[in-house]
């Protein structure tokens, strides 16, 4: 029992599980009270006047329950060289590299070890805190697909996150009753006592870890306050644990955006789609097509979990409850329906505000008039756009909003279908300046599967990464992976060889390829419809493809260029131009990594298939 604890209801409410876990922690982290949340409106209020009034946010007056938080400047994104996952088998968490080589697909940590150095961390961590405990639910109330988890935390802003990002409160413990739930620990590392005060953004970035523990579906995650460290039900349950459910289960969690597409026929197709990170995601799920009588509607923006159903239909859920997407860059033009998304009931991080209540970053040049406002960066500075070559952009390059998914004026009515949406096509997309087609279609799921495993991206400001530099992501799942890379290869080679299954196409997509100027050649957002256009008649095998050596491209004409700019109609040639030079280049790139991050056997023979077929097809160009 919790003896010396203030708790805000009887532990005895609690299902046994459920209570043993939290009583478990309260005794190692010595919270002064335990909360547990029941997800209503007044727990919600008072979660946010606790931290207005610690200065942990900022209200912002012209937007209807709006705030603002800003982090340490430590804690500003994901941290993937601190983020492990612990198995007793260093294979089964990360593929045995080539010797001398450092794998580029995750980070293994002995359980034993994480586990003793998570005892050390947590003793006594939560000291002057509340300890917060978070039922939350992963996908839609009752549905077949969701997961049920629980999350302890010492951070109100993760909790206040947290009831936007997930489904929240008393009915999923009612759901939850004492069955099985992913047990989530987070701590922001910053106890209080005498002669310790409160800072505005408590954090222990030195001693930061986010750890995973796949035999047991449990998170725990110490030092960090920022979103991708610290929610634990987004990027650590959703993916990393639940990629080991799925490959356990039968089923397949992914770094992807759900979106529905309806003809001007009135014919519905869902598509998945997995890019990196700040690779247009959020953009792409809630385009507004710019061609005549399409309708695109979001399911999801980040994350999918897709499972077969008992006619062999692929089918899609979006776990989560709310967009957690990247501000700067956002704006009328490039997410007009992202804009209206976040005008209330939403957390801002890290994003400049203006003296008017409003909120301000790079991208909104053309949109928010500074004239006669004091702006105020994320740094607590002030600002003007003269001073940005001394202090730097508005904005952190990583600020992101939170806001409920529900608020999307483009949100599908299918969104919370407890039995997912049908996926017709999954497609694969990175920022490629070079080499890769606009667009092109997979021979068959094997290839399919191998052109995820091929992809590729320059680096965002999502991860503590910098500069351009272009980097291996396979599937977009690198930094997510919840075990061998290999073994994820397999799993998903696995569904092509089950009777009765409806595949869906696979495709790939590149909006980011430039010209000799270093513009960009197509013009993307509401444009990238187009594109859209021809891979949802490709899932209606009309003829309109042809071969490349990297797959399937658009026939001449056949993808609708009807109002584009003649600038960009005539640079198209140069958005699907084979340079044998450059493949050849690539195809030696591809054979390199897997040699070293996938020595030997460690290749799924597949894959060593795929790329010697890929090169054969190059030397056959002229």
């Amino acid at each position: 029992m919790i003896s010396t604890t203030k708790t805000s209801a009887p532990l005895e409410t609690l299902s046994p599980s459920v209570r043993k876990f939290v009583e478990e922690n309260a005794k190692l982290c010595q919270p002064d009270q335990v909360h547990i949340c029941d997800g209503s409106e007044a727990e919600g209020k008072e979660l946010i006047d606790k931290q207005l009034a610690a200065g942990r946010l900022i209200k912002l007056s012209q937007y209807d329950n709006c705030y603002l938080a800003r982090t340490s400047k430590a804690d500003v994104a994901r941290v993937e060289s601190k983020t492990v996952i612990c198995t007793e088998n260093p294979s089964d968490a990360v593929p045995t590299t080539a010797p001398g080589i450092k794998s580029r697909l995750g980070n293994w940590k002995d359980p034993k070890e994480m586990r003793q150095l998570a005892a050390e961390l947590f003793n006594g961590c939560m000291k002057g805190r509340t300890m917060y405990v978070i039922p939350f639910s992963m996908g839609p109330l009752g549905s077949p697909l969701a997961k049920i988890g629980i999350q302890l935390t010492d951070s109100e802003y993760v909790v206040s996150s947290m009831r936007i990002m997930t489904r929240v409160g008393k009915k999923v413990m009612d759901i939850l009753g004492d069955g099985h739930f992913v047990r989530c620990l987070h701590s922001v590392g910053y106890p209080l006592g005498p002669g310790r005060e409160d800072v505005p953004w408590p954090c222990n970035p030195e001693n930061l870890i986010v750890s995973h523990f796949p035999a047991t579906d449990e998170i725990i995650s110490f030092g960090s306050g920022y979103g991708g460290n610290s929610l634990l039900g987004k990027k650590c349950f959703a993916l990393r644990i639940a990629s080991t459910i799925a490959r356990r289960e039968g089923w397949l969690a992914e770094h992807m955006l759900i979106l529905g597409l309806t003809s001007p026929k009135g014919e519905k197709k869902y598509v998945a789609a997995a890019f990196p990170s700040q690779c247009g995601k959020t953009n792409l799920a809630m385009i507004q097509p710019s061609l005549p009588g399409w309708k695109a509607e979001c399911v999801g923006d980040d994350i999918a979990w897709l499972k077969f159903d008992e006619n062999g239909v692929l089918r899609a859920i979006n776990p989560e409850y709310g967009f957690f997407g990247v501000a700067p860059g956002t704006n009328h033009a490039s997410n007009p329906n992202a804009m209206e998304c976040f005008k209330k009931n939403t957390i801002f991080t890290n994003v400049a505000y203006t003296s008017n209540g409003g909120v301000y970053w790079e991208g909104l040049e053309k949109e928010v008039d500074l004239t006669g406002l004091k702006v105020t960066n994320w740094l607590g500075k002030d600002w003007t756009p003269e001073k940005a070559k001394e202090l730097g952009p508005a904005s952190h390059p990583n600020a992101r909003f939170c806001a409920p998914a529900g608020q999307c004026p483009t949100i599908d009515p299918n969104w919370e279908d407890p039995r997912g949406v049908p996926i017709s096509a999954i497609i694969f997309g990175g920022r490629r300046p070079a080499t890769v087609p606009l667009v092109f279609e997979s021979f068959n799921w094997g290839h399919g599967t191998y052109i995820g495993s091929t992809m590729k991206s320059e680096a965002t400001s999502a991860a503590e990464h910098s500069g351009k530099a272009v980097m291996h992501d396979p599937f977009a799942m690198r930094p997510f992976f919840g075990y061998s890379f290999s073994q994820y290869v397999e799993h998903w080679l696995g569904f092509e060889g089950k009777a009765n299954l409806k595949l869906p196409k696979i495709f790939h997509v590149n909006w980011f390829r430039r010209n000799e100027n270093g513009d960009f050649i197509w013009p993307g957002f509401s444009e990238n419809s187009r594109v859209l256009e021809w891979i949802f008649r490709r899932c209606n095998n009309e003829d309109i493809a042809m071969e490349h050596p990297m797959g399937l491209i658009p026939k001449p004409n056949s993808l609708n260029l009807d109002g584009l700019d003649r600038a960009v109609v005539d640079s198209i040639p140069q958005l699907f131009e084979a340079n044998k030079k450059e493949l050849m280049e690539e195809v030696d790139e591809l054979e390199k990594f897997y040699n070293e991050q996938l020595p030997g056997e460690g290749t799924p023979q597949r894959l060593s298939q795929e790329l010697a077929a890929f090169r054969e097809r190059i030397k056959k160009l002229p």
